[in-house]
């Protein structure tokens, strides 16, 4: 695959060599280019640089200008103010490059691989076993599969993980239940067909009811509590019946959750569901390793990490407790034994964790537990993207009426039905079929870019008003604005896309096809960052200038058939841009609307 050099980086180039060749110290200086709304960019380097050097920053810069050779790439340079530079791209160069872009037969526009990838692993989707998925479980799913997505197109090799909640006291007392109910997780009879539509509600259902019997049970009936109590012990010993019990409520939760994942329209492969259990033959080591180098010590019989920064209410230290006093072990065993299996097994220079924000605190102990024991250090870095709270309309935290944490499954089914209805309104020439399929790809759509359009950190308001809305912000503008594109495309007919690099372009030319440029440099931003909302901004800014060029310049009815040509190019190189971006937030792009 042939890179091609963003028009930024060229500018950026011409800049550097004239700026050592009129300040020979400045060689490797940056010269501070940004986009600008005076020119085409702006440097901002001359004033520093001329600072240090003590030279007049105004002179300095008009002897950079006199050193810009003017042409192919730059076509004109001015000093303004104290000493920026105001720098205008030839139009030739804007309509080459893309031109070599959309040449890529690769469908990555041209945009380069990281040249030293490395291994990260990203531990996000983290449903719990027997338990149903609620709209907490959204943020970590959609933004850790678009960090995933954004990673992967950079070259970095990436190892998922779903480190799932399929380990704790909670499952004696279903295992005991299943054992006095032995048919209480049978599915329905029939046909094989069948069962797989119902699967995943079935399961759910199923296991909602058996948990919340047993619930009953265990608090009502003393003897029930012991029986239920005994079978912990069995589990954590390895006992087979037992064992054979847990594994069917992992496989029916996992029936649930692959369904849900399907709605999200997202890919979860099973060798990357790694739960709680994954670590269980890790953690006796753990401990010892913990407490053998003096990172943890016992305190009242628990073996403890701690911390000078980290006191409770009353002063004292708040210890990570590793491991209980009675033996047990605690999540900070099973995270810090992840840690161990992602450095050493896995190889991973990186490790991200997406997960709730109210979680701060004990990822900072583990990781900080981690570099003490020495597995993790300069080379090997573990990040929390810590995310916000999904609040509803009225900005408290999102509950049904009746105060209850809100289904996974009705919100995205809502989020459909809405999507539908506008794509019914809009449809012309759509099938009851294709409105279905459009109307998941815009609900689903929806629900992800109002997650990823957000920064991670900061809570968002799920409003699905605002959502499904084709003004504004929405996921539903950029898909339609692509199907427009597709729309423009097909009536063209014969007529193809084809560069003219030899024309003058508009101003609304200049500006979509600049910021069209810049895709691969946002998305190296975003990925580096993990910030998918820095490429949903980058998106939406460049469906608003495709909104303003298409309003300005008349496409199929240009004044020249090689302005038409070119127009038609225009429109293809920002359809496969927000197609490829839009791919990369896991959003998909429908061809009619």
């Amino acid at each position: 695959m042939a890179s091609v050099t963003s028009l930024s980086d060229s500018v950026q180039q011409h800049l550097a060599s004239a700026l050592s060749a009129a300040l020979p110290e400045a060689a490797g200086a940056d010269p501070l280019l940004r986009r600008s709304d005076r020119a085409d960019y702006q440097a901002n380097g001359i004033l520093a640089l001329a600072k240090k050097a003590k030279a007049n920053p105004r002179e300095l810069a008009t002897q950079v200008v006199s050193g810009i050779v003017t042409g192919d790439v730059i076509a004109d340079v001015e000093v303004s103010g104290p000493g920026f530079l105001n720098i205008t791209v030839a139009d030739k160069a804007i309509t080459s490059n893309l031109a070599a872009r959309y040449a890529d037969e690769t469908g990555r526009l041209g945009v380069p691989l990281a040249a030293h990838p490395g291994t990260t692993v990203i531990d996000y989707a983290q449903p719990n076993v027997a338990k149903e998925m609620h709209v907490g479980h959204l943020r970590s799913a959609v933004i850790g599969d678009a960090v995933v997505q954004l990673l992967e197109f950079t070259g970095e090799n990436v190892v998922r993980r779903h480190h799932i909640g399929d380990w704790g006291t909670q499952f004696g007392m279903l295992i005991q239940y299943l054992e006095e109910h032995p048919h209480e997780l049978d599915h329905k009879e029939s046909s094989a067909a069948e069962v797989t539509e119902v699967s995943g509600e079935e399961a759910m259902s199923n296991l909602n009811r058996l948990y919340k019997a047993a619930r009953v049970l265990f608090d009502s009936d003393e003897e029930f509590k012991t029986r239920a109590r005994r079978r912990v012990v069995d589990l954590q010993a390895g006992d087979p019946a037992t064992l054979a019990m847990w594994q069917r409520f992992v496989d029916e939760s996992k029936i649930y959750f692959y369904s849900v994942f399907d709605k999200l329209d997202m890919d979860i492969q099973d060798p990357d569901v790694v739960g709680e259990s994954g670590y269980n033959d890790m953690l006796a080591e753990t401990c010892r390793l913990l407490e053998e180098s003096g990172v943890a010590v016992r305190s009242e019989g628990a073996l403890c990490v701690f911390f000078d920064d980290v006191k409770g209410p009353d002063g004292n230290p708040v210890p990570l407790i590793v491991q209980k006093s009675d033996g047990g072990y605690g999540y900070a065993a099973t995270d810090l034994s992840a840690i161990r299996d992602r450095v050493f097994h896995l190889k991973s220079d990186s490790i991200i964790y997406v997960v709730d924000a109210r979680q701060s605190l004990h990822f900072k102990m583990v990781f900080e537990t981690a570099r003490r024991a020495g597995w993790l250090n300069d080379r090997v870095k573990a990040h929390q993207l810590a995310f916000g709270t999904v609040l509803g309309k009225d900005g408290k935290p999102f509950k049904t009426r009746e105060g209850e944490t809100v289904r996974l499954v009705d919100l995205l089914d809502e989020a459909v039905e809405r999507a539908s209805a506008v794509v019914r309104e809009k449809a012309q020439d759509l099938s009851e079929e294709e409105i279905a399929e459009r109307g998941a790809q815009v609900g689903i759509g929806a629900v992800k870019y109002a997650d990823l359009s957000t920064s991670a950190a900061r809570d968002y308001k799920f409003d699905l008003d605002q959502m499904v809305s084709l003004n504004g912000d929405t996921s539903v503008y950029l898909q339609y604005a692509y199907a427009r594109i597709q729309s423009i495309l097909r009536k063209a007919g014969e007529v193809r896309p084809v560069a003219h690099p030899e024309l003058e372009l508009t101003d609304a030319e200049r500006a979509l096809g600049l910021h069209a440029d810049s895709f691969g440099e946002v998305a190296a931003e975003a990925a580096a960052e993990y910030a998918p909302h820095k490429l949903a901004a980058y998106l939406y800014q460049l469906a608003s200038l495709y909104t303003s060029f298409y309003d300005k310049c008349p496409v199929l009815k240009a004044e020249t058939p090689a302005q038409v040509e070119n127009r038609l190019f225009l429109c293809d190189v920002t359809a496969r841009t927000l197609h490829q971006g839009m791919a990369l937030l896991g959003i998909r792009t429908p061809e009619k609307l």
